[in-house]
């Protein structure tokens, strides 16, 4: 067992930290996923069959974007019970959250059969599942950074980042299997059982976090009854320039990674009139190899410094942009699913490696899980809710062209590069207070 702060990291536990952190985030990015992949193949004509493609579309997406909205509430509401009742009891919760939301969309009629009621209540379970995820990420970055030394602290906290490239292969390749089927069956019952599928990865989760302890920082607070009685109002006091130069800083991460994802079903089904069945493939093949790179990144980041790496990451982000629309149109499989693979294992992977640790170091222990909470999301609605809805609609209005798109992508490049110019440098500080 882990008892103090400085312990050094051993096998036996941390795989069982890892094994928590990465299964628990996978299961909750799975269902996030499963829902932004069905939000542009099938509820345009589901739950909006009235309106054209193109604006059933944007209205699918309006409906993922309730998710992102309800990320900051989740981090500000699970923030609190993490840093007053414990990491351990608050990520049980936000597990259960995600699986009854996910579990009832699966469930859920079409417009045709109870009319409005389709898409608003399609949007409720979208808030539920936002609110989890909001609360999820501090939970599972804290479980794993404040049970491990110091010197590593990047790698160590990227591991728990590594669940949602694994919850994208999940998603991406339920999305496969039943859209195999034909396209009526798929539209009528094969998009739901992926859906209905997440409750067994769900129980799964449940068994392995309930066997944790809680952290032994978090431990300490409670030994010395040093728990914050409002660790948001805290963390705003003391630390807001950290939380709103964390929030332009995600910009760069989180804005490409919906254009990587959502954005090319659109883009490449409708105006490249790709495979749509590739291009999902192609997105679980990139999210694969990011598994491995998130990891390397976030060593580097260790050995070259947290905000240095962050910016080149952004830099990264950048130049790549132009060059992915430029794989793409070719219209050629291999350099289609080469561009796929760099959007994830390079572009993404290289800025949400080093993020979590570069984020929960701006904050000391009595208010980490509320501060880097809502640092990290408050981000949620901006750049990763209206950035494929902003996106689609560039696409529409320039017939296609990708210009407008790369230009929306390297001015976010841009923010978050001078961002984090506000972050401090603490890599090479002890996490503990």
């Amino acid at each position: 067992m882990v008892s103090t702060p400085t312990q050094t990291v051993t096998t036996r536990p941390m795989s069982l930290i890892l094994a928590t952190s990465i299964i628990g985030t996978a299961i909750e990015w799975y269902d996030y996923f499963l829902y932004g992949n069905v939000a542009t193949l099938v509820f345009p004509h589901l739950f909006f069959p009235k309106a054209s493609v193109f604006v059933g579309t944007l209205l699918s997406l309006t409906t993922f974007l309730v998710g992102f909205i309800a990320r900051p509430i989740g981090a500000a509401l699970f923030g609190h019970f993490g840093d007053r009742v414990g990491r351990k009891s608050t990520l049980i919760i936000t597990l259960l959250c995600t699986g009854i939301g996910t579990f009832l969309i699966g469930l859920m009629p079409g417009y045709n059969s109870i009319g409005i009621a389709a898409p608003i209540l399609i949007s409720v379970m979208r808030f539920l599942q936002g609110l989890s995820i909001g609360g999820e990420w501090g939970g599972s970055v804290l479980l794993t950074v404040e049970n491990t030394n110091d010197q590593k602290r990047g790698f160590w906290a990227s591991w728990p980042h590594v669940g949602l490239p694994l919850g994208l292969v999940l998603s991406s390749v339920a999305i496969a299997v039943f859209q195999s089927t034909t396209k009526a069956q798929f539209d009528v019952w094969g998009w739901r059982i992926p859906f209905l599928l997440s409750i067994v990865l769900v129980v799964i989760g449940l068994i392995i976090r309930i066997r944790l302890l809680e952290t032994p920082m978090f431990a300490k607070l409670k030994q010395t009854q040093n728990i914050a009685q409002a660790p948001l109002v805290e963390a705003f006091k003391a630390n807001w320039v950290q939380i709103f130069c964390s929030m332009g800083a995600k910009f760069v991460e989180q804005a490409p990674l919906y254009i990587f994802q959502s954005l090319l079903l659109v883009y490449g089904a409708t105006y490249l009139h790709l495979n749509k069945e590739m291009l999902i493939i192609g997105i679980a093949i990139g999210a694969f190899f990011e598994m491995f790179t998130l990891p390397m990144f976030s060593r580097l980041s260790d050995i070259i410094g947290r905000r240095r790496f962050y910016m080149i990451g952004s830099a990264v982000v950048f130049l790549y942009i132009i060059p992915y629309f430029l794989l793409l149109d070719t219209r050629n499989t291999a350099l289609v699913i080469l561009a796929i693979i760099l959007s994830f294992a390079l572009s993404h992977g290289v800025v949400y490696g080093p993020e979590a640790a570069l984020i929960v170091e701006q904050f000391p222990t009595r208010y980490r899980y509320s501060g880097a909470g809502i640092a990290y999301q408050l981000s949620a609605p901006l750049s990763g809710g209206l950035a494929p809805i902003i996106a689609v609609y560039l696409l529409g209005a320039y017939h296609g062209a990708y210009a407008p798109v790369a230009l929306f992508v390297m001015a976010i490049a841009i923010i978050s590069f001078f961002a984090v110019l506000g972050l401090k440098e603490r890599s090479r500080l002890k996490l503990a207070e």
